[in-house]
């Protein structure tokens, strides 16, 4: 990595004195950077907010291109890393560049409880999910397929329970998600890992009752396997109606 000079910088939590991240190492790796801190806590329990910030524009907004330990529910101990993708997010920056890691003590707005995305879910169904409130601020739940909204409540009350829809419309692929929203605070944001959606009745079922009945009706007409000519109804294969009561 050429154009520029790396410097650390390090902070301490303010919520307790028992709280503080260190920076150890700092490794450049092609075009990324990755930073190796310890985040101490003596509540083993307890999870974390954590932002990556740079001097590129003086530690104003968190670093984006960023993968590892970062972003919510970062839990305390050794060797945690953040993976930052520098040329993607900064170009050909020149200069001193300084690191710094910045972070709060993690209470999540909801805590999914009971959501399976291993399943498969089907169009046109209810599903119920539970999570764990960390506030009574009133939540978004919205699906999407990929990055397209499908559908969405506005306003749900964060009770810890909600029945959402697969509206009978939606295109069956693997590749949906939930995205729950604080109505109250733009960064509390969760989205769920992609599930699956299929159609609520198996394709081959559909076909198979038409080609059951496409079966019965070559039967009907076929008069029984014989020819047409065989047939009681006469030489042009039509079928012999029954006799109609009062009839001559």
């Amino acid at each position: 990595m050429r154009g520029f000079l790396l410097a650390l910088s390090c902070f301490s939590f303010l919520a307790a004195t028992s709280q503080n991240v260190i920076i150890k190492k700092v490794e450049l790796a092609g075009e990324k950077i990755i930073v190796h801190y310890d985040l101490d806590d003596g509540n083993p329990n307890n999870e974390y907010k954590l932002d990556l910030f740079s001097s590129v524009d003086n530690f104003v907004a968190p670093l984006t291109k960023v993968k590892g330990d970062v972003g919510d529910g970062i839990k305390p101990g050794t060797d945690r890393k953040i993976e930052w993708s520098v040329r993607e997010e900064i170009g050909s920056y020149k200069g001193r560049l300084s690191l710094e890691i910045r972070g709060k003590v993690y209470i999540p707005f909801v805590k999914l409880q009971n959501f399976n995305a291993e399943r498969s879910y089907k169009r046109g169904k209810s599903y119920s999910m539970a999570w764990k409130p960390g506030n009574t601020n009133p939540i978004n739940i919205e699906l999407y397929k990929g990055g397209q909204r499908i559908s969405g409540e506005m306003n749900q009350p964060n009770n810890g329970g909600h029945t959402f829809y697969i509206p009978a419309q939606a295109k069956k692929g693997n590749d949906y998600r939930l995205k729950i929203t604080d109505t109250k605070s733009s960064e509390d944001i969760l989205y769920t890992s992609e599930f699956k959606v299929k159609p609520k009745v198996p394709l081959a079922l559909k076909v198979l009752p038409v080609i059951a009945l496409g079966g019965a009706a070559a039967a009907l007409l076929g008069g029984g396997g014989g020819t047409p000519e065989d047939s009681s109804g006469g030489g042009n294969g039509d079928i012999p109606l029954p006799a109609l009561p009062g009839g001559n």
